[in-house]
């Protein structure tokens, strides 16, 4: 009878792995994207309150992936979903989640629910989660926390935003340096419960708590157990903490980094930065970056119109100022176009020429900045080289441009004024490309957010003026 129920216990747990694995399948398309018939069915779960099938869906996920589900989820079915979550599977989750899905996932969640899930969480994800929240929410949490999980949160929270300090874990793998490599091994082993749940460094210490060097935990499984830390221990980069977390992606950037120690102005150690926060930051820098080269800002799935409209209003505003100011080109040449009409239809197409051409210089431009492969000590060579790409893609779309119009209208002088206004236009919009993102740097703004606005009215501007005043020249 033992015999038969364990068999029988093996087909249904084998039975369970074939659903898991099926539910996966289900789950996730080739692209790791969520395939819309499982969102289909966690919403009729929700409908039904088939509380059974919800944990089958959600167990088949990643945290990465329920967060992503959140996402495609209404606002109500968040919150009917939110109950369905454990402490533990909550504090994955929250960690993954948009700011402003997470905000508003944050109200449905009871104070002391929330405190256990804070309690499972790196000090670092903690730290971003509690201030996401209201004010007395906030004070309730803390309040149900053991009083040294709320001290490391509060002193996560009184550093800047966007700085080191809030972007480090305070959980760090530390030992004195005159340690050997089996004493730091048996104490580990001692303190497992109050390792991090990721490191990849023992950081060597002096008896100020200031770094000195670290140990890649590679190497100290590779030595022998009476080799001193100190023997083997490497340079380390030490970030402080009140540096800017864009400085610090490009510092993991140049130096290769997987991890580095964090410390106050006096030196002493105070946390560490992993290679997988870095990872976030560069996306977050990156897709700031690219939404200012537009003019918007990152208005997530759950964004108001209010907002959106905000954040994108001002700058149309000073594009239609900038559009005037270039339009205003093509009225003081208005007899000239009255005489000849075929000027107004191609002067648009030297101007948006020149805008595409200018386009492309700016975003290399901006490109270049931000990863600091352009500054003062190369600026005047790679302002240079743009402007000979631009004069020579100039000439090449002239001559292909050129005899197209001189195939149609048989005009020898309008094909002249068009190619050589072109060349023109490309040429200075190879230099504003180039020339306005640095001057924009230098004064201490950032490149990406207005840089648009102004190349595009000095090449609308050099467009309509460089073809109609060509035109008036050499036709009229």
């Amino acid at each position: 009878m033992s015999r038969e129920t364990d068999d029988l216990a093996e087909l249904k747990d084998s039975a369970l792995l074939d659903t898991d694995e099926d539910l996966e399948d289900l789950a996730l398309g080739e692209d790791y994207a969520l395939n819309p018939e499982f969102v289909s069915d966690v919403i009729d779960a929700l409908d039904r309150g088939d509380a059974e099938r919800l944990r089958e869906l959600l167990g088949a996920l990643h945290p990465a992936d329920v967060a992503d589900l959140m996402g495609f989820l209404s606002a109500d079915a968040r919150e009917e979903l939110v109950p369905h979550l454990d402490p533990e599977t909550l504090a994955e989750i929250l960690s993954e989640l948009d700011t402003e899905i997470r905000e508003e996932v944050l109200e449905h969640v009871p104070s002391a629910t929330l405190a256990k899930a804070i309690g499972e969480m790196e000090s670092d994800d903690a730290a971003d989660v509690v201030d996401d929240l209201e004010a007395d929410k906030r004070a309730q949490v803390l309040a149900a926390m053991p009083e040294v999980e709320r001290a490391t949160i509060e002193a996560s929270l009184a550093y800047k935003d966007e700085t080191a300090g809030r972007l480090m874990q305070r959980e760090v793998v530390a030992a004195p340096q005159f340690w050997t490599v089996g004493q730091a091994i048996d104490h580990f082993r001692r303190e497992v419960d109050d390792l991090p749940e990721l490191f990849f460094d023992i950081y060597v210490v002096d008896p100020s708590y200031k770094p000195v060097g670290a140990v890649p935990v590679s190497q100290l499984l590779r030595s022998k157990r009476d080799v001193p830390l100190a023997q083997i221990m490497e340079q380390v980069t030490e970030i402080p903490v009140d540096m800017d977390q864009e400085e610090v992606a490009y510092i993991f950037d140049k130096y290769h980094l997987i991890s580095a120690p964090v410390v106050e102005p006096g030196g002493r150690l105070v946390g560490q930065i992993t290679v997988d926060d870095i990872v976030g930051v560069i996306q977050e820098e990156g897709e700031e970056d690219i939404l200012a080269l537009a003019g918007v800002s990152d208005a997530g799935r759950d964004a108001d119109v209010l907002g959106m409209v905000r954040s994108r209003l001002p700058w149309l505003l000073l594009n239609t100022v900038t559009a005037a100011i270039a339009a205003s080109v093509i009225g003081a040449f208005e007899g000239e176009i009255e005489k000849l009409a075929i000027l107004a239809a191609l002067m648009p197409v030297v101007a948006s020429l020149g805008g595409n051409a200018g386009t492309q210089t700016l975003a290399v431009a901006v490109r270049a900045l931000a990863s600091r492969e352009l500054s003062a000590i190369n600026a005047i060579r790679t302002v240079s080289r743009e402007m000979v790409v631009g004069l020579a893609n100039g000439a090449a779309l002239a001559a292909l441009t050129g005899g197209v119009i001189y195939a149609l209208f048989g005009d020898l002088r309008l094909t002249l004024a068009f190619g050589a206004a072109l060349m023109i236009n490309m040429f200075v919009a190879a230099l504003a490309g180039a020339a306005i993102p640095l001057a924009l740097d230098r004064m201490g703004r950032d490149p990406a957010v207005s840089s648009v606005v102004f190349v595009t009215f000095v090449t609308d501007f050099t467009g309509f003026f460089a073809f109609l005043g060509l035109a008036a020249l050499i036709l009229l």
